[in-house]
């Protein structure tokens, strides 16, 4: 029986923020780029009140919270900060599997001690040590903990049993599900289906014919099964960075801040990944309709003009449809490939 933890840190880089300049708190506060044309990082539970979500513009923030203290990003520190974080999950288990700064799946399969004080332990070490606070969800597979992780935040944690994830399932809103958002959630209620136990009442088929390749992944996740490992030392493919829009973007020029912001945290990140070399640039974006498309480019290094190109012939591709989901990345060149070419 598989024992895993999700801990997700509560509003990460804002919280840092407010530690390190305790004036903040109380406050609301966004973490933003450089420029009141980019979008929102983050923003703290008090900016949050008013509507401020992560990836939301700046200025569009700033008109539902006129008092929203803005900060600047700084990647090293909450990198930093990070890699403290990471070092209290290694006193637990090897099994770690990052997602990003703020997050990170673990398996504590191995330990004879309940996952539960396992992870209300990890989260008591954070807070001490970093003055930073966790929540955490427990479960039997990465789906399941990783919808409990947000089920008692900010500072709390809820587990799910294995005998508890069938009753857990059906009364859950199927916009918890990962991939499922406003458009999808519509699209589901023309059919009766709130919960994932609506859900549950179509079969296999039902589901393909209904919502292709993706449909066979839901009739799966509806029902709580997750069957990935957690992955601590695979071979990292690519780096990427992608936003969900709380609302679809209509027009070209409205993609362009916040791919610039991404492709600013991009190149933080692959700080982390210096030994590698960039095979290629890649642009993604998913339409309002759920189609998606991917341009990409062979480059090694990270270039702002190829990525205002590929952006252009991603948005062509969609023909004028909104854009709910934009993502940046890098993919990586095989180190076997590598090796291979030195050999020829």
């Amino acid at each position: 029986m598989r024992k895993i933890v999700h801990i997700d840190m509560d509003c990460f880089y804002a919280a840092i923020e407010e530690r390190e300049d305790p004036t903040l708190r109380g406050k609301p506060v966004g973490v933003a780029g450089s420029s009141r044309r980019g979008v929102l990082t983050t923003a703290n539970y008090e900016a949050r009140k008013f509507g401020c979500r992560s990836a939301m513009p700046v200025f569009k923030a700033l008109e539902l919270c006129p008092q929203l203290v803005l900060v600047p990003v700084r990647f090293e520190l909450y990198q930093a900060e990070s890699a403290r974080i990471r070092a209290i999950f290694g006193r637990f288990t090897e099994k770690i599997e990052p997602l990003s700064l703020d997050e990170a799946y673990l398996d504590l399969s191995h330990l004879q001690t309940p996952a539960a004080t396992v992870a209300r332990e990890i989260r008591n070490q954070i807070r001490e040590e970093t003055g930073l606070t966790a929540s955490a969800g427990i479960g039997p597979n990465k789906l399941i903990a990783k919808i409990a992780s947000d089920w008692n935040k900010p500072d709390g944690q809820h587990e799910i049993r294995p005998d508890e994830v069938e009753a857990f399932m059906k009364e859950l809103p199927v916009g918890k599900l990962w991939g499922v958002g406003g458009k999808m959630r519509a699209k589901l209620e023309t059919l009766g289906v709130r919960t994932c136990g609506d859900l549950q009442r179509f079969d296999k088929i039902g589901m393909s014919r209904r919502f292709g390749k993706w449909g066979l992944e839901l009739w799966e996740l509806c029902r709580g099964i997750d069957a990935r490992e957690v992955e601590s030392h695979r071979i990292r493919k690519s780096v990427s960075s992608e936003n969900t829009f709380r609302e679809n973007l209509t027009c070209l020029d409205d993609l362009r801040p916040p791919m610039h912001s991404m492709l600013d945290g991009l190149a933080e990140d692959l700080v982390r990944h210096d030994d590698r070399e960039i095979r290629s640039l890649v642009v993604k974006m998913k339409f309002a309709d759920f189609t998606r498309t991917t341009a990409e480019k062979a480059h090694a290094v990270l270039d702002a003009g190829i990525f205002e190109e590929l952006l252009a012939e991603a948005w062509q591709r969609g023909q004028g449809k909104p854009v709910r989901l934009l993502g940046v990345g890098v993919r990586f060149r095989d180190p076997e490939e590598k090796v291979q070419l030195e050999l020829l």
